[in-house]
C-alpha cells in the first residue's frame, strides 16, 4: 500500500470530477481523496505512482508528485493506551536528528511539469493545387451549343 499525493491545477468542482474519473479507471486504488484549497490530490492503494500521473498529465499537463511513502494504519486501541504515557526517551518535534532532516528533504523534492514536445518543422505543408484548362476549340466534347 502505497500513499502518493500530488500537486494538481485544478479551479474548479469540474476539473476536481474530471481528475478523480481519470484515476479511478486505474487499478489498485484503495482511497482518493482532493483538497481544493491545497490543490492537492491523495492517493491510497497499490497502484503505481508513475501511471497515476501520467494518467492524470493528459488532462493536467503540470500534475506534480509532491510525495511517495507508505500508507498509515490505524492505531489499535491498545496502542493508544501506551501512547498516553510519556517517557523520558520520547522526543519532541524539535529534536530531531540528522537523519529526519534528510528525509523531511526528500519529501519536498519536486518535478518540473511535463509538457509535450512541440512539432519540430510544423505541420507539412499543402500542395499547390493544380489547374487544368482546356479550351473548346481542342475538345469536341465541351459544348454542344457552339
Amino acid at each position: 500500500m502505497k500513499k502518493v499525493v500530488l500537486k494538481l491545477d485544478l479551479h474548479d468542482d469540474r476539473q476536481k470530477q474530471k481528475a478523480l474519473k481519470a484515476v479511478s479507471t486505474l487499478h489498485g486504488i484503495d482511497e482518493m481523496s482532493v483538497d481544493m484549497k491545497a490543490q492537492k490530490m491523495t492517493i491510497v492503494g497499490a497502484a503505481d505512482p508513475v501511471a497515476v500521473v501520467g494518467k492524470l498529465r493528459k488532462l493536467f499537463p503540470a500534475a506534480l508528485i509532491v510525495s511517495v511513502g507508505p500508507a498509515k494504519e490505524e492505531k489499535k486501541e491498545g496502542d493508544k493506551k501506551e501512547g498516553g504515557d510519556k517517557k523520558d526517551g520520547d522526543k519532541k518535534d524539535g529534536d530531531k536528528k540528522d537523519g529526519d532532516k534528510k528525509a523531511d528533504a526528500t519529501k519536498q523534492l519536486m518535478y518540473p511539469p511535463w509538457y509535450p514536445p512541440p512539432y519540430g518543422y510544423g505541420p507539412p505543408p499543402q500542395p499547390y493545387p493544380q489547374f487544368v484548362i482546356r479550351s473548346a476549340e481542342e475538345d469536341p466534347n465541351s459544348c454542344a451549343i457552339c
